[in-house]
């Protein structure tokens, strides 16, 4: 077994949580906070968008069984990766978008990906993901992990309320 962290912000970290969950080789996909100045920040805190913080969640991963390219694949059909103002319906520096790699390979794999995505003509405007060094993770409180399992319904009327799917939709679905 080889075990293996990938961290992602790609907006409001409740609509991140399910698209890595369900593939085989992921062994957990942890809401938090990362890439801000503010030791173990609270929702609260991080929400009002002056921790320098982004909502992001942490994957950890089994590399024999699923890869780190499948994942960042997998990553990209989650987001608007032009949007460097927020993520769909959410607004503010807490809600952009960013890979945090974790070792020189992610780093090369992410710069690959992000440039092939740039290059494949799906985008009118640059691709302003940013690619950061992975910093310390705060997990979130206990309330916010695995909500499209505990609370269902408000996590499916947040999600269509946001916007995102009609993006996926339209973007990514032939």
């Amino acid at each position: 077994m080889a075990i293996k962290k990938a961290t992602f912000a790609g907006g409001c970290f409740w609509c991140m949580v399910k698209p890595f969950d369900q593939w085989d080789g992921v062994h957990s996909v942890i809401s938090g906070y990362t890439g801000g100045h503010v030791e173990n920040p609270s929702y609260e805190e991080v929400k009002l968008g002056n921790t320098g913080h982004y909502e992001a969640v942490e994957i950890t991963y089994d590399s024999e069984i699923i890869r780190y390219e499948t994942i960042i694949d997998l990553y990209w059909k989650q987001i608007d990766p032009t949007d460097d103002g927020g993520q769909f319906a959410d607004r503010g520096d807490q809600y952009r978008t960013a890979i945090f790699y974790h070792d020189a390979e992610q780093k090369s794999l992410a710069e690959s990906s992000k440039q092939e995505l740039a290059g494949s003509g799906k985008f009118a405007k640059p691709i302003v993901t940013k690619l950061i060094p992975a910093q310390v993770f705060y997990p979130a409180e206990d309330y916010h992990q695995d909500f499209y399992k505990k609370s269902k319904e408000e996590y499916e009327a947040d999600r269509a309320e946001s916007g995102r799917d009609e993006f996926i939709d339209a973007v990514w679905k032939p």
